[in-house]
């Protein structure tokens, strides 16, 4: 088994800093324009302590999440952070987002996908000719090879998935209109924890104008595209047009948590955790860090008051949201991220604070004390992404202390020297809102497919009135619902029927079990370090790989594998 920093650890480093602190003097007055914060609770049940504790610094509770004691508060902008966290009742408070701020003229969005959309614009290489769709597979399959990687063409022979087992996508949203994922497709579970935030707290445009009144799109809707991606991944219905998932047969359920903007604020994210564990969701993916810290540090020398006490809310609030669903039966699997580092030798932080955009800074990262969360957080399955050779792709975090499975990510410059290089093909390929690609430009007004889209591979499927459109993608985003469709056939596979849960249930800790110990285990390459400078990376992407074939920091336990999960799996139950 891994070692493996925990965020318990950090937490008590937490509690440490965040008493000296509040005895350091006099709280400040609070002053400023009325600001939206996080309120962490030190017990749930001080509820009423902690609200006179708001009130006291000049705060009103506009309501709370009582499963891990959090409460949304409208304060003064200044002062009110340090103010309230000086309450024993108080773990901290973190700035959610400014209210009302007032748009400016001229703004531009904030790109959050480079690594994502590297073969937009790049001039993709024409891949070989290669054969038709598997036999028994949707038309499109053929180019799934994640799908072939992880082995689920042949594992749904024995299990495709059952609709009793629940997998929650907390993402940017899902498109639970795309033919491909309305079969599947749990309107009635599914949830919005966003609201639109159309300019930052500079004026730059964020999220853009809001397309629905009252800045709340509807929960099967998607304006990023990158959570109809994920959930096509997971669970694409095997119905004879476009594509199918790795877990065909479950249901999907979106509990959004992701901005238009492809960020992830503090309350949605929670918020969408512990409702997922509530109405008994069996699985929960995780492609994305909480923001605006890649990195939440315990104790950041660069930081203001606020920040600091920012990051340890962060910290303590994620990792009460995590135990929560855990506790409630919820498998978790988390991106391990696309900065190219080992996360148990971190570098510099150089991308925090991301919000608002351009206040980003260097920052030294304590890896005893920083965490990237929730990838990082107890309970949650952390998996690295691989190319279509197996490779670990260039972007990939990796590392012994927090890299748990490995699974198919894509990696845009794999295969280097042949003519699979720097191809389409050797992204991931999955569902895509047709309103995403309208506005990308991939596609016209009548929904024909353009230049521009068609350099980037994006795809389109017709059956009679049925129209779905399909687009490549890397990342970790993309390796990790590969992990989690495999982890819907285990629980679809060997869970059983709970009065207190819809559908199956399956207890978290035995499926993580089963995942691991059925994973296709792969050595770490020779020689062990691997230089990606000959496609195009400076040295610092560089990557060593530490460990044995059992376990190592670029495959972990192994390549997720969906047929030896649903063949072998009950003998380590």
């Amino acid at each position: 088994m891994r070692t493996r920093r925990t965020v318990m650890a950090v937490a008590a480093t937490v509690s440490l800093i965040a008493a000296g602190t509040s005895a350091a003097g006099a709280a400040p007055a609070t002053t400023g324009p009325t600001t939206e914060y996080t309120v962490l609770l030190e017990e749930p049940g001080n509820r009423d302590f902690a609200i006179d504790a708001v009130e006291a610094a000049g705060g009103e509770v506009v309501r709370s999440n009582d499963a891990v004691g959090l409460l949304t508060v409208k304060a003064p902008a200044n002062g009110f952070a340090e103010k309230v966290s000086a309450s024993s009742a108080i773990v901290g408070a973190a700035r959610s987002k400014p209210i009302g701020h007032a748009p400016a003229a001229k703004a531009e969005k904030t790109k959050r996908d480079n690594v994502e959309k590297e073969n937009r614009g790049a001039k993709p290489n024409k891949a070989p000719a290669q054969q038709g769709s598997t036999a028994g597979m949707d038309p499109l399959d053929g180019d799934l090879w994640g799908l072939n990687l992880v082995r689920s063409n042949i594992a749904r022979a024995k299990q495709a998935g059952d609709k009793r087992v629940y997998v929650g996508v907390l993402d940017t949203g899902v498109d639970g209109s795309h033919p491909d994922i309305a079969p599947n497709f749990n309107n009635e579970l599914s949830r919005n924890f966003t609201i639109d935030i159309p300019n930052d707290s500079d004026g730059g445009v964020f999220d853009g104008p809001c397309e629905f009144r009252g800045c709340v799109d509807p929960a099967n809707w998607d304006d990023g595209g990158h959570g109809t991606h994920v959930a096509g991944t997971i669970g694409a219905a095997a119905n004879g047009f476009g594509i199918s998932g790795v877990a065909p047969g479950v249901s999907l359920v979106n509990i959004r948590g992701g901005q238009d903007a492809g960020s992830f604020f503090l309350t949605p994210v929670v918020d969408a955790i512990t409702y997922g564990a509530d109405i008994g969701l069996d699985v929960i993916n995780m492609s994305f860090y909480v923001d605006p810290w890649y990195m939440n540090c315990a104790n950041d020398p660069t930081a203001s008051a606020e920040e600091q006490l920012e990051q340890r809310t962060i910290i303590a609030t994620v990792q009460r949201a995590l135990n929560y669903a855990h506790r409630k039966g919820v498998t978790l699997i988390g991106a391990g991220g696309n900065n190219h580092e080992d996360l148990g030798k971190p570098r510099q932080d150089t991308v925090s604070p991301n919000y608002p955009p351009g206040h980003n800074r260097p920052r030294p990262v304590d890896n005893a004390t920083c965490l990237n969360l929730p990838t990082e957080g107890n309970h949650v399955i952390s998996v690295s992404s691989l190319g279509p050779s197996t490779a670990k792709a260039d972007y990939s975090n990796y590392g012994v202390e927090q890299t748990a499975l490995s699974a198919p990510g894509g990696y845009f410059r794999d295969y280097f020297g042949t003519p699979w290089y720097r191809t389409n093909e050797n992204m991931i390929l999955s569902t895509y809102p047709r309103n995403v690609a309208l506005a990308e430009g991939n596609i016209d007004e009548a929904g024909n497919i353009t230049q521009i889209g068609l350099d980037a591979g994006v795809k389109k499927a017709v059956q009679g009135d049925k129209v779905g459109y399909y687009q490549y993608l890397q990342g970790t985003s993309m390796a990790a619902p590969h992990a989690a469709g495999v982890a819907a056939l285990v629980v679809s596979e060997y869970g059983k029927k709970d009065k207190k849960n819809p559908g199956l249930t399956l207890d978290p800790d035995k499926v993580e079990k089963v995942l691991y110990k059925t994973a296709t285990q792969r050595a770490c390459p020779n020689p062990r370090t691997v230089s990606y400078v000959n496609v195009g990376r400076t040295p610092e992407f560089d990557a060593t790989c530490e460990g044995d074939a059992k376990f190592n920091g670029f495959y972990g336990h192994g390549i997720v594998d969906a047929y030896g999960a649903v063949t072998r799996g009950k003998q380590f139950l």
